[in-house]
């Protein structure tokens, strides 16, 4: 089992910056892909910003130039570096996991979310 925690939302005015944070715990054998999810209100949840294990990542078209992902293998976290941030990259942004556990096949966890608002 995977549990998720999630933290650096909050209220920043258009143009502004913020850091979101996940670090996954738990029994499991190895961290596989790590992304950011986003979920506006009335929209369907959508892919941020994906990383893999070895380090390649991808990015929505809309935020690529402004957000950046990282990670770090040994403490299992993610992070979402955001500039530039626009009333339009307003959404509960969801952290995402795949976990492959000690017995089993691979897994995909979520953490509850933090909401990210962008307004002046």
């Amino acid at each position: 089992q995977v549990q998720l925690a999630e933290s650096g939302g909050g209220l920043v005015q258009p143009g502004g910056s913020l850091r979101l944070a996940c670090a996954a715990s738990g029994v499991f054998f190895r961290i596989n892909t790590m992304a950011w999810y986003r979920q506006a209100p009335g929209k369907q949840r959508e892919l941020v910003a994906g990383i893999t294990r070895g380090g390649s990542t991808n990015y929505a078209d809309s935020v690529k130039g402004r957000f950046t992902i990282s990670r770090d293998n040994g403490k299992n976290a993610v992070d979402l570096e955001m500039t530039s941030l626009k009333p339009d990259d307003t959404a509960v942004y969801y952290c995402n996991v795949q976990a492959t556990p000690l017995v089993g096949r691979a897994s995909n966890y979520w953490g509850q979310g933090t909401q990210v608002t962008v307004s002046s």
